[in-house]
């Protein structure tokens, strides 16, 4: 374990991006209309009227990292965040909240000059549609005051406006070959593209996304095949790929190897799945900071984020570690991690 120069435990994992305030509007069935299917499905909302919804909640330290952050924090892990927020009320309450959940806040610089990012999340029945505005702060890397190298570096959504941000993280990990990276890359990083970021995807100890992101980082179709894409991915670089596909579960690939872990079982209903992707990440990250197995660490993963879908907000459900372990206790036998095509891998909990 490593020590600050003031005497304090480093943080295990230092989460890196954006954070925000995340209000929830629980949109009414008989006020507004779905069309389409599939991705071409649209939410429609009446114009130039007041629409009545039925009732709303605000998540203080929202985004990504922050969801991240909160949920390894959970799960047993020191935890920092380095981020930039407003120097407003909503600033203020991001930082309390972070507090209130263990999560190191020495790197958040507040600029007095900006508002705090307010993300709007319209929720209906389980779905969402998240209304997204990333402020330009002064990003500067490393951080006034950062004293300490992390073991791990958990970097995820940034602003648009941020690319000389990301390329001075690209040339610190350089100069720092024992940092581990992993790398949840938001929306305005995949819109980037993978030759944008290549550095930060060759650097990775691993790379997690979604299965739309995956394809739109690596230019394939719809019809490619979950083993081709997690390849694709692997070839820009990163050690291990992960891709989530909502209800298939997730792939996995390290050192050539292809894995599967289905959902987690349960028979809850889905209330909201805004950072369920967060709680998989986080939880496998987890598990690799403690040196468990990249299959195991597959196996872990969906119970958090089963947890997580069942309330509304993004942090409401996370899990602590003991709370997990009994679930994971608790699963059934064919709740298992599989290579694609092939018998259970050592380690999985698999009997």
């Amino acid at each position: 374990m490593s020590v600050h120069e003031g005497g304090r435990a480093s943080p295990d994992v230092l989460c890196v991006g954006d954070v925000a305030t995340d209000v929830y509007i629980a949109l009414r069935a008989d006020q507004v209309t779905l069309i389409g299917e599939g991705s071409g499905r649209r939410l429609v909302l009446p114009f130039g009227a007041k629409v009545p919804f039925e009732r709303s909640e605000t998540v203080e330290a929202g985004g990504d990292a922050a969801n991240v952050a909160v949920a390894l924090s959970r799960l047993g892990l020191r935890v920092g965040l380095a981020s930039y927020l407003g120097g407003d009320r909503l600033g203020r309450d991001v930082l309390v909240h972070l507090g209130s959940e263990h999560v190191e806040v020495t790197l958040v610089r507040a600029d007095p000059r900006r508002p705090t990012n307010v993300h709007f999340v319209l929720w209906l029945e389980g779905e969402r549609t998240i209304l997204v505005h990333h402020e330009t702060y002064d990003y500067h890397w490393p951080p006034e005051g950062m004293d300490h190298v992390p073991a791990w570096l958990y970097l995820t959504s940034i602003s648009e406006h941020a690319d000389g941000y990301e390329d001075a993280i690209a040339e610190w990990l350089a100069a720092h070959p024992a940092v581990r990276l992993a790398f949840e890359p938001g929306t305005f990083q995949i819109e980037q593209g993978a030759t944008r970021l290549a550095p930060l995807y060759r650097r990775a100890e691993l790379v997690v996304c979604n299965r739309e992101e995956a394809l739109a980082l690596t230019g394939l179709d719809a019809s490619t095949g979950p083993a081709e894409l997690l390849d694709a991915v692997t070839a820009l670089g990163p050690r291990r790929v992960v891709v989530t596909d909502a209800r298939a579960g997730a792939t996995g690939a390290e050192r050539g190897h292809h894995y599967r872990v289905p959902m987690f079982p349960d028979q809850g209903p889905v209330v909201d799945r805004t950072g369920a992707g967060d709680a998989f990440a986080s939880t496998l990250v987890a598990s690799l900071v403690r040196g468990r197995t990249f299959a195991e660490a597959l196996w872990r993963a969906p119970a958090n984020a089963m947890s997580v879908v069942r309330r509304l907000g993004s942090q409401a459900g996370l899990l602590d570690e003991r709370t997990l372990e009994t679930l994971l206790e608790a699963a059934p036998a064919d709740y298992a991690v599989r290579p694609l095509g092939g018998p259970h891998p050592p380690g999985t909990g698999a009997p």
